[in-house]
């Protein structure tokens, strides 16, 4: 693994043409119309499907006919045979699992928002999918932390107050603490900002930004993020190159500046940014990657392939199972009081799936751990993990750092980014510029 390098353009939501991508690059479609025209004309002529499918290839939806486990976010689900061929009358696996798959709150392209900040912009159309993902996994570390991971959607309303309240967290506007509006504004210090593209890394330092700010503003007991952010990186001599290393003391001194000392310990979201080759996955890392599906604690991997980033959930043999942020839909800012809204945008019972060598090598894994047993088992299961990688660990654990660590820096006291930090971000017109390059930083 090299380390923490992010290719520039990774994650933006259009790229260059690839052996699966017909005639014309989507970077020369932008050139000729211009950025914002083309986001427009995207909007309007409802095409977005069919960019999509040209950036991340045809969807394959539906389960196959395997009837292999089907891991979904650390809950195993088995199929029958009679299953797989389409008869489902001697076994509840597949019903089940597509009850859970559709229980995944699913966070979409919108039109219609209030601009952001000072811009005109009033759509993320076209460069917001990373942003989405991301949400889409921090939306299902809250449903584990509120109502628990057997938690299912009701058939009927009225809904669970507890989740209404999510869904009203990660409306389009500012006064929804996780909006794409607030995440912008969060990681300007990270390169974000309306219009551009992002790499996974600066994404997840924008969400340890964001919490730090909505913990300077409240209370401890009314923080939106009920649980400490440990974003995951370096290897533990500080030298570029390694593995990351969850580092069990740094996870602790997490916990107790969230809960401003008067906790040991508490419930914690952790985030590990990597990237695992260069123009795709080294086949090394695809066995670990794939059994990171079977922790208890898995969020699963804000990525996808390049150019179109998506937010995957689960694996069946060698196959990843996504939730795609594509689809453009009007925008919706639920109430958190509205037991009766409508929430069918925000789930999907589309199943879409593609080959694990075919995701970015650029990618980031969640894990959600409850309490401190949980982080220990969390601990032991990504250990053993490490053990039987063959060499190619995804990241290692241990209990502190053998050299000397400005512990403000790891916490993000201080607000700011290391100078050599790589923002991983990539504006609309610069990524026309460097359609033809291999632009790489070192993060």
């Amino acid at each position: 693994m090299k380390g923490f390098r992010e290719k520039a353009g990774a994650s933006k939501c259009f790229s260059k043409s690839t052996p699966d991508t017909p005639n014309r690059s989507l970077a020369s479609v932008g050139s000729e119309l211009g950025s914002s025209e083309t986001v427009k004309r995207l909007v309007t002529a409802g095409s977005m499907r069919r960019i999509h499918e040209r950036v991340l290839g045809p969807s394959r939806t539906g389960i196959s006919s395997s009837t292999s486990d089907i891991w979904l976010l650390g809950v195993c689900h088995k199929i029958a045979q009679d299953e797989a061929l389409g008869d489902a009358a001697g076994n509840n696996g597949l019903a089940e699992f597509n009850q859970d798959f559709s229980s995944r709150i699913l966070i979409s392209y919108r039109k219609g928002f209030d601009p952001i900040g000072d811009s005109k912009i009033t759509s993320d159309v076209g460069w917001g999918c990373m942003l989405r993902s991301s949400q889409m996994l921090v939306a299902q570390a809250l449903l584990f932390h509120r109502l628990g991971r057997p938690w299912r959607k009701p058939l009927q309303k009225p809904f669970d107050r507890e989740y209404v309240e999510i869904l009203h967290l990660f409306g389009d506007s500012e006064t929804s603490p996780f909006s794409i509006h607030n995440l912008l504004q969060a990681g300007k210090a990270y390169g974000l900002a309306a219009g551009s593209w992002v790499g996974p890394y600066a994404m997840c330092r924008s969400w340890e930004a964001l919490a730090r700010c909505q913990r300077a503003e409240t209370g401890l007991g009314c923080q939106s993020l009920p649980m400490a952010i440990y974003v995951v990186s370096g290897d533990e001599d500080g030298e570029r190159g390694g593995a990351p290393v969850v580092c069990i003391d740094d996870a602790s001194r997490h916990c107790s500046v969230f809960s401003k000392g008067q906790a040991d310990w508490t419930p914690i979201l952790l985030l590990v940014p990597l990237v695992l080759g260069l123009e795709k996955v080294n086949p090394r890392y695809i066995p670990t990657l794939r059994l990171t599906f079977t922790f208890p604690q898995s969020l699963g991997i804000v990525g996808g392939k390049p150019g179109a980033s998506t937010y995957i959930v689960g694996v069946q043999e060698e196959s990843a199972i996504y939730l795609d942020p594509h689809d453009v839909q009007p925008v919706i800012n639920i109430g958190k009081d509205d037991l009766e809204a409508d929430t069918s945008t925000y789930h999907s019972d589309v199943i879409r799936h593609i080959h694990l060598d075919s995701i970015d090598p650029s990618l980031a894994i969640g894990f959600y751990c409850r309490d401190k047993d949980d982080f220990d088992d969390f601990c032991a299961r990504a250990s053993k993990l490490a053990e039987e990688s063959n060499g190619a660990p995804l990241f290692t654990v241990t209990q502190t750092h053998k050299k000397p660590v400005n512990h403000s820096d790891v916490l993000g006291e201080t607000g700011g980014v290391p100078e050599d930090d790589s923002l991983g971000v990539m504006s609309m017109n610069d990524a026309v510029g460097n359609a033809h390059e291999d632009d790489w930083q070192l993060l």
